[in-house]
C-alpha cells in the first residue's frame, strides 16, 4: 500500500533546480519533479524566480509512478503565497548615479596622489 495517493497535497522540500523544474523532496522515501509547466498559470521565464533550494511548499500528487518512488508533483492552486519575483529588484534612489558623479573625480585624484607619490 502507498504511503500518498494521487491528488494528495503534501508539503515538500525543494532540493534542486533544473531549466525544465524542481524537484522536491516529500520525505526520506519520496521524491518527485515539479514541471515547469506545473509551477503556476503565469508565464515562467526562470523557476528560481519562484523557488529557491530549500523551500518548502505544498503540493500536490498527480501520479505515482508503480515502478519507483518518484512523484510527478504540481505547486498549481495550492500555494497562496507562491508569487514570481521573489528576489526583490533594486530600486532606484532620486539621487541615481550623481553620487558617483561627483564622488569619482575626488577618488581619481586620490588614487593618482598616491600612485605619484610611490615613484
Amino acid at each position: 500500500m502507498n504511503k500518498y495517493k494521487e491528488g494528495d497535497v503534501v508539503e515538500a522540500r525543494i532540493t534542486a533546480i533544473e531549466k525544465y523544474g524542481a524537484f522536491a523532496s516529500l520525505d526520506e522515501e519520496y521524491s518527485g519533479l515539479i514541471h515547469i509547466s506545473e509551477i503556476t498559470d503565469k508565464f515562467v521565464r526562470d523557476i528560481t524566480d519562484f523557488f529557491e533550494i530549500g523551500d518548502v511548499i505544498n503540493v500536490r500528487i498527480l501520479t505515482i509512478p508503480r515502478e519507483h518512488n518518484q512523484l510527478r508533483l504540481s505547486a498549481k492552486g495550492v500555494n497562496d503565497n507562491l508569487q514570481e519575483n521573489k528576489r526583490k529588484k533594486i530600486k532606484e534612489t532620486v539621487f541615481g548615479f550623481y553620487l558617483l558623479k561627483t564622488a569619482l573625480p575626488n577618488w581619481i585624484q586620490e588614487k593618482m596622489e598616491e600612485i605619484n607619490k610611490k615613484s
